[in-house]
């Protein structure tokens, strides 16, 4: 346990405090067991550290924190560090990378079980599951999905604005009023949109600017070539041709899902293709859009493919990404990570149609509103223009939502 401690007494030593993302207060941290999934690299690790640096004292034995990836787990198990540590009188127990552990499931049911008193904090990667045949913990573990960066948080680590989130109900209400409030802060959200939208998701730009890119796609190297095939079951024989279907799916356009395409181009069967498609949705590298959610089978194909984020398309695509494209990616990812439902308005009837009843055409600075005249609650995301005029909202405001 001794050699945990001073693990856990050197990772808080370097932990920064400077910046606190929001996502820390949505959580309810008084839940006996809770876990925040993730891809790699949104910053989990940090923020569990942040909580304990925050609530916590120095030398404070009744709080551990380790990584379920370390090598003191080729030794002992779970259930051993969690009996020395309520033994020892702890109370809070922070367990990282917890779905690299064998067989965690059972053995945090059983923990969970047996210590009462004893507070659980997981983190793990987007396919962690919580029932996996060998423990059902949905009634017992509250689940948590942390997202990237907003555009507002990159301005605000970029610059040091604190600007406060705000809602989709605010800003499609008095569109002119929250983009003016903003404005007034000394902020032009133009300034930094293009650079946020090629390297501004994943915080770890911070840290590494000038080999954003290659740790970006070496993060997503390790997604398809093991989280996948340890947590999807993707044959190992198979990871190049998924990579080859996302380079595909980097280089099309929203509107052009052709599953027999992207199937010949990638070299993999249809279904197979379909199946794909779920995983690395699944895995936060993509997003499959549907006209109506509800719906939705196991294999549908979706009625538009994009990447998760606009920092997917500049890593991957061989050339320089379609504006259109990066547009509407970067607008159904800040809806969907600020909780969202995104969907498919339908052909001629709008780019999105968001939590059911509001329809948004997404566009450069002349873009109209032809296309989305018969519907009642319909707006336009505009590119390129700094304020709102009636019901055409600039595109960045959809970066202040979390």
């Amino acid at each position: 346990m001794e050699s945990l401690f001073k693990r856990h007494d050197a990772y808080l030593s370097r932990v920064p405090m400077k910046y606190i993302r929001d996502f820390m207060k949505h959580v309810n941290w008084d839940s006996r067991l809770l876990v925040i999934r993730g891809p790699k690299g949104v910053g989990k690790s940090t923020l569990m550290q942040q909580y304990i640096k925050q609530h916590f004292s120095a030398g404070d034995r009744h709080v551990l924190y380790c990584s379920a990836d370390t090598n003191y787990f080729s030794t002992h198990t779970l259930l051993d560090l969690a009996e020395n540590f309520v033994m020892m009188g702890g109370k809070w127990l922070f367990i990282d990378e917890v779905h690299k552990y064998p067989g965690w499931s059972r053995e945090i049911k059983e923990i969970y079980d047996l210590y009462h008193e004893l507070h659980i904090v997981l983190s793990g990667s987007s396919l962690i599951q919580i029932n996996d045949g060998q423990a059902d913990l949905s009634r017992r573990l509250m689940p948590y999905d942390m997202p990237g960066l907003s555009l507002r948080e990159f301005i605000h680590l970029d610059t040091g604005l604190d600007i406060k989130p705000i809602s989709l109900d605010q800003l499609l209400d008095k569109p002119s009023e929250v983009c003016m409030d903003i404005l007034s802060m000394k902020c032009h959200p133009l300034e930094h949109l293009e650079r946020y939208r090629q390297f501004g998701y994943y915080p770890f730009y911070f840290e590494e600017k000038k080999e954003y890119y290659d740790k970006l796609e070496n993060t997503v190297n390790y997604i398809i070539d093991v989280e996948l095939t340890k947590y999807r079951s993707l044959d190992v024989g198979y990871t190049r041709q998924v990579k080859a279907l996302l380079h595909v799916i980097s280089q099309m356009t929203p509107y052009e899902v052709d599953i027999s395409k992207l199937s010949k181009a990638s070299g993999i069967s249809r279904q197979s293709t379909l199946k794909y498609l779920t995983n690395l949705e699944e895995a936060n590298l993509i997003r499959r859009v549907f006209t109506n959610l509800m719906t939705v089978t196991d294999l549908q194909k979706p009625d538009k493919i994009y990447l998760d984020n606009p920092n997917l398309l500049y890593t991957l695509s061989m050339e320089k990404p379609e504006i259109g494209t990066v547009r509407e990616t970067f607008f159904a990812n800040q809806l969907a990570s600020a909780g969202h439902k995104v969907e498919y308005a339908g052909y001629k009837k709008g780019d999105f149609r968001i939590d059911g009843d509001i329809v948004i055409e997404v566009g450069g600075q002349d873009k109209g509103f032809s296309q989305i005249s018969d519907q009642q609650k319909a707006f336009v995301a505009a590119d390129d223009i700094e304020s709102a005029y009636l019901s055409k909202i600039p595109l960045w405001a959809f970066g202040f939502l979390y």
